[in-house]
Parts: structure tokens; C-alpha cells; sequence
């Protein structure tokens, strides 16, 4: 037993070192600053996050993801899917319906040790005015000649997870993913970029998670279309022409812990994690704001059983500057409600995607349903 258990804490030290080499040489390579190449928020809608559970949760949810949204938050935790299919939905609106966002996922096993998983994510903005054709060239006004386009942006990710044999409890994932980005007919980008996760439980109720975003850098390159008239309008208005280049989205980092407690045989428990974001793209008005910025999220929960869980977190902690150039820092309130029955899951949460202090919150559904291999199938195995 004390042999089998060297050996075990010497393959976790293995694998913790060998991720840890790799994130500080991440971290090494693209904390400078890499001007207009590598800006600032890029791709940020796939901060966002998916799932009324997660959102409910205050975003703290990298080390106890165990289901179809893994693919999303750590690939690592699909491993954890105990059904043939697994089918999560979530739709949510913000600004006042302005922006809609939308999420699908889906999540298969393909036997005790391994899982797949495929996720579509779409942002946008649509029915936007098109006004630089309003007034022709002698002045006149012509609301006819106003048109309207959107503005989206959607990711496939593309994962897969494997729990390792040889360390009980450990599981890793991967996501390859494809990011489309257009503005009506004037702007469009293709990315392509990778995610790794690692995932850690042990036998007395508490989990470890890992998420490494956009692993190598995330790429997008970006076209303009802009026809001879909507340039005139650019040069007329003082505005510069947007040239054809390429964006880069840097690692970001996520580490969290996760505790479980339950108490006595009752069926109640309660619930906590903790999720730091480290970010390498530049200062960020965050907790810890420098080269390598830190973003906290807490979040809590108590339930019955699988029956009912009801969520509480906190997130986007933001120092907020005052008229007499003084400082306080802001948060984000977040709460939830969690509804089971059977393989059907209700989630709820009152969240929203900006600073408390303004912007609107936003009532936030998201549905999660379980299903069995078909019989047909079965039978033809």
C-alpha cells in the first residue's frame, strides 16, 4: 500500500511539475507587451460564460464542471458524464435585449474512461442601423437608404477528455476550436486556437481544476470589405480606413478549488469554490492588476440531495473611481436556483455581464437533459 501510494503522489508531482513548466513559459513568452497585435479583450464573449449554474455561481466553476458545459469551462471534467448523451441549452439577453446570446452543447461518452464533446456559442447584435448612406453627396437627407446588418461573433469548440488509470481522480482535456467573427458585409475573421484543462477529485469531497485558454495563442485574421462609398464616408468623417491584419488572443490561465460538505446523512450539503483568472495580455482593471492580472470568483451552494440547489457568487471585482478621484472597489453580485428531476435539470440565474453599479442584469435560463443509449442501437451491437 505505501508503495503503491509513492508511487501515486509521484506521478501527481510529475504531472502537476510538467503543467506548471508549461504555463511559466506561457506566461514568460506573452506577459510583454505586444501592442495592437495582441490586444486587449480579445474574444472576450468567450468569457462570458455558459450555463445558468456557472453564471448562478458567480463564473467559479473550473474545478466542479462535470457536465455537458465542461466542454466549455474544462474539458477535463466530460470524463464525469454518466449517461450516453448529455445535452445542455441556454439562451440569455443583455443591454435590454440589445446583445443575445446563445449556447448549445453536446456531450457523449465513449466508454468509462473517455468522452467527446462539441459546443456552438453565438454573440451578436442584430437589426444595427446602417446609416453612412443617409445623407447623399448634396446634403440631402434619405431614410430610405438606411439598411441594417448584424454584428455576431460564434465559436465551435471541438473536445475531447481522458481519466488517466495509473492516478485515481485525475482526468485531463483538450479543446480544438473555430472562431467566426462578422460585421455585416463590411468585416469578417476566421480563428483557430486550442484550450487544455486538468481536473483533480479526491476521495474526501474536494476538487482541483486547471484551464489553459487559447494554449498557443489564439488567431484571428481579419478581412475588410469596404465598398468605394462607405470609404468616402471614413475619409469625410476623419476616420482612419481599417486594414486587413491579424489578432492574437494570449493565454489565459484559470485555477480553482472546490469543496464539498454534507452534513450527516440528511441529504443537505453546501458547496463553495474559488477561480482565479490570470491573464497575460496587459494591465486589466482587476483585483490584482499588472503585466499578469488576477481575477477572482467565489461561489457558493446549498442543497437537497440532487433535487434543488440554490447558488450564490461573486465576480468582476473592479476598482471604480469616484468625482473626487478617489477609489472603491466594485463587485458583481450573482444568485441562482437549480431544479432535478431524474435526467432533467432547471436552472436560473439573476446575473449580468458588465459592472453591478450599471449595467442591467439579466434573467438567465438554462436547461440540461440526460439520455440513454437508444434501444435500437443496442441491439444492433
Amino acid at each position: 500500500m505505501r508503495k503503491n501510494s509513492s508511487v501515486m503522489q509521484n506521478n501527481i508531482l510529475n504531472y502537476t511539475l510538467l503543467f506548471t513548466s508549461v504555463v511559466t513559459s506561457f506566461f514568460f513568452s506573452f506577459s510583454q507587451d505586444n501592442g495592437s497585435v495582441a490586444p486587449k479583450y480579445s474574444n472576450e464573449f468567450l468569457a462570458i460564460g455558459v450555463g445558468a449554474d456557472a453564471l448562478g455561481n458567480g463564473n467559479a466553476f473550473v474545478a466542479q464542471t462535470d457536465g455537458a458545459s465542461s466542454g466549455y469551462w474544462n474539458p477535463a471534467g466530460l470524463v464525469n458524464v454518466n449517461k450516453w448523451l448529455e445535452i445542455s441549452l441556454m439562451h440569455s439577453e443583455y443591454f435590454a435585449g440589445i446583445a443575445k446570446y446563445d449556447y448549445l452543447g453536446l456531450a457523449h461518452t465513449i466508454n468509462d474512461n473517455s468522452a467527446v464533446a462539441l459546443t456552438a456559442i453565438r454573440f451578436g447584435v442584430d437589426d444595427i442601423p446602417n446609416t453612412t448612406q443617409l445623407i447623399d453627396n448634396n446634403g440631402n437627407i434619405d431614410y430610405d437608404k438606411v439598411t441594417t446588418f448584424t454584428a455576431a461573433d460564434y465559436a465551435f469548440l471541438f473536445s475531447y477528455a481522458h481519466k488517466l488509470d495509473k492516478i485515481k481522480g485525475l482526468s485531463f482535456g483538450g479543446n480544438f476550436k473555430i472562431i467566426h467573427r462578422k460585421v455585416g458585409d463590411f468585416a469578417k475573421s476566421w480563428g483557430f486556437g486550442l484550450d487544455a484543462g486538468l481536473q483533480y477529485k479526491t476521495e474526501k469531497n474536494w476538487k482541483f481544476g486547471a484551464m489553459l485558454r487559447d494554449v498557443t495563442s489564439t488567431f484571428n485574421a481579419w478581412i475588410f470589405t469596404l465598398d468605394s462609398e462607405t470609404q468616402e464616408v471614413f475619409i469625410n468623417t476623419g476616420n482612419s480606413l481599417p486594414q486587413n491584419g491579424l489578432e492574437l488572443t494570449l493565454p489565459r490561465l484559470i485555477l480553482g478549488g472546490y469543496k464539498k460538505i454534507e452534513f450527516g446523512k440528511s441529504g443537505l450539503y453546501g458547496a463553495g469554490e474559488l477561480d482565479v483568472d490570470i491573464t497575460t495580455d496587459g494591465r486589466r482593471n482587476t483585483l490584482i492588476s499588472s503585466a499578469v492580472s488576477v481575477d477572482p470568483h467565489l461561489g457558493i451552494s446549498f442543497g437537497f440531495k440532487n433535487y434543488v440547489t440554490v447558488r450564490a457568487g461573486l465576480s468582476n471585482f473592479q476598482y471604480v473611481k469616484n468625482f473626487d478621484d478617489s477609489e472603491k472597489l466594485n463587485f458583481q453580485p450573482n444568485i441562482g436556483i437549480g431544479l432535478n428531476f431524474k435526467s432533467f435539470y432547471l436552472d436560473y440565474a439573476f446575473t449580468d455581464i458588465g459592472d453591478a453599479s450599471v449595467a442591467l442584469y439579466s434573467n438567465v435560463i438554462s436547461l440540461r437533459l440526460k439520455l440513454n443509449k437508444p434501444e435500437n442501437a443496442e441491439r444492433k451491437e
